[in-house]
């Protein structure tokens, strides 16, 4: 399996070319388009079984993520897929070998079948930071894909860093985190900023440009009201 990612950093599209044999997971409705010999099995996002539907269930309502995932086969011979998130911005491809990986609920866009795709459970910490309670935890080996709102900044820390609660893209395990103000009280409540999101420990950190929470805000604005 090889992925090529084409297009950055603005409207970045995810090249998947298979193997015969080989297999690739996506999030529902991210296809963008493949061969016709590729073969697409659709399964609720926690796997099979009843397991799996309840798993699934869990990402629908408390992440707001598909119920469904796809998984595309090219059985006999090689082929090409090609995935694309909804929102502009680039996309970005790591390697997992064993290892655990923690993105943000909407950026997960496509990985190998070998790697495993779980709700986790991120605490009320995650609950007032404004990132839902639930983020995604892929875990396994092969490639993971996720996309970002804008461009694609990625961070090596060793200690203590401060982020935006709505520019985190994905995380390694390796680094604990916490919610607290910016400031104040005065200045988490007028400088714009809000509540802030404190990393802690060694590893890599990858952040999105754009807040996408804050462009829907500005958009909104601008709309004129809805008539009845």
């Amino acid at each position: 399996m090889e992925f090529n990612i084409e297009y950055r950093p603005s409207y970045a599209l995810a090249i998947c070319k298979l193997q015969p044999g080989e297999s690739v997971r996506a999030e529902g409705g991210s296809m963008v388009s493949q061969n016709t010999h590729i073969r697409m099995e659709t399964s609720a996002t926690g796997g099979k079984g009843i397991k799996g539907f309840f798993k699934g269930l869990k990402r629908k309502l408390f992440m707001g993520e598909s119920f469904f995932m796809n998984t595309f086969h090219a059985d006999q011979q090689p082929g090409e897929v090609t995935f694309a998130p909804s929102l502009p911005g680039d996309m970005e491809q790591t390697h997992l070998n064993n290892e655990t990986l923690i993105i943000q609920g909407t950026s997960y866009v496509c990985s190998h079948t070998g790697v495993e795709i779980n709700s986790k459970w991120g605490g009320f910490k995650t609950l007032f930071g404004g990132e839902g309670l639930f983020m995604i935890e892929a875990k396994g080996t092969g490639p993971v894909v996720f996309n970002a709102f804008g461009a694609i900044h990625t961070l090596d820390l060793n200690g203590p860093f401060i982020v935006d609660t709505g520019h985190i893209v994905a995380f390694q395990p390796t680094l604990d985190f916490k919610i607290r103000r910016v400031g104040g009280w005065f200045s988490t409540i007028f400088s714009g900023e809000g509540l802030v999101c404190e990393f802690n420990g060694q590893g890599r950190l990858w952040l999105q440009s754009r807040n996408p929470a804050e462009f829907g805000r500005t958009i909104g604005a601008m709309l004129p009201p809805r008539s009845n």
